[in-house]
């Protein structure tokens, strides 16, 4: 199954001006805990979990190649914004507005694209990592769905150095929220989708395979347990969602990889595939513990 690398705030990051330099002082007054030390994951260790994650932009693709058709309701309302008063929720609905924008974005709905690129700039400012991003061409860039593939390689190179920054504020703790809020929007979104359309075995499919996503999630909000009420908070709302995703069955078959000519590059091809079987009850527990996760987040 192909996977996309997930850039967390798609059709935003790829737009990062890396000489503009955050006043240290100011990120420092935004901390909600003063002094608080989260242990140091390497950007080696949480690469490689990105890597796993579906980009939402991905899926936003899918589902309208599925003919779906493009649905507001499904998305958090930018009337939501005062109600996320911490960096915990700030961070997490960063998240979440990054896909919605990308969702937006792949229908060519401008208008909305637009509100939530406001409502990702007022967040952006409240975490003091506003200064990263250059507002006006990601208004250009965000009515514009061409060069997606070019869009979401930059988008992760920018991700990188914002995560190395906030490990060096000792604030790594928010490029998680933020993936983890990316992630569970697309996945309520798709959910949804798969709700009022059935028969789509292959999004049926790409819920199945959030089991593993989840669990590596899970692993990078454990190291914040300790020292991180709300992450342990949430974690624990997540346990929910992990039961329900437990009961999923993921066959993996090997085959030997062989060697395929692409562009003139000789290239390895792996031929394993994974059988996921997951029955309507599965999928309508996975949908109802989503969207308890959810609610808790846009609702505070």
């Amino acid at each position: 199954m192909k996977k996309i690398q997930f850039g967390f705030l798609l059709l935003l990051l790829y737009a990062c001006d890396s000489s503009t330099i955050p006043n240290e002082q100011a990120l420092l007054q935004q901390l909600d805990t003063v002094g608080m030390k989260g242990p140091e994951i390497s950007q080696e260790v949480l690469s490689d979990i990105i890597q796993q994650v579906p980009s939402p932009l991905e899926i936003s693709m899918l589902l309208k190649e599925r003919g779906t058709k493009y649905d507001k309701s499904l998305l958090n309302s930018t009337d939501n914004l005062s109600k996320y008063n911490s960096n915990f929720y700030k961070a997490l609905n960063l998240g979440i507005y990054g896909t919605d924008l990308g969702y937006t974005n792949i229908y060519e709905q401008n208008q909305d694209a637009l509100f939530y690129l406001n409502g990702i700039k007022e967040l952006a400012d409240g975490l003091s990592i506003g200064q990263f991003f250059d507002f006006s061409k990601i208004k250009r860039l965000a009515t514009n769905s061409r060069n997606l593939d070019s869009l979401l390689l930059i988008t992760t190179q920018n991700f990188n150095e914002i995560n190395s920054y906030l490990q060096e504020q000792q604030r790594a703790n928010l490029s998680i929220l933020i993936l983890t809020g990316g992630w569970l929007e697309a996945l309520h979104i798709t959910c949804q989708v798969v709700q009022k359309n059935p028969g789509s075995e292959a999004l049926r499919e790409r819920i199945g395979e959030q089991k593993i996503i989840l669990e590596n999630i899970m692993l990078l909000l454990s190291f914040y347990n300790n020292s991180d009420p709300s992450i342990a908070k949430l974690t624990e709302n997540l346990r929910g969602l992990q039961n329900a995703f437990a009961k999923i069955d993921i066959v993996y078959t090997y085959k030997e990889s062989t060697f395929e000519e692409v562009n003139g590059m000789l290239m390895i091809k792996d031929n394993s595939t994974s059988t996921i079987n997951m029955s309507d009850q599965n999928l309508a527990d996975i949908t109802k513990a989503t969207t308890l996760v959810r609610n808790k987040i846009i609702n505070n």
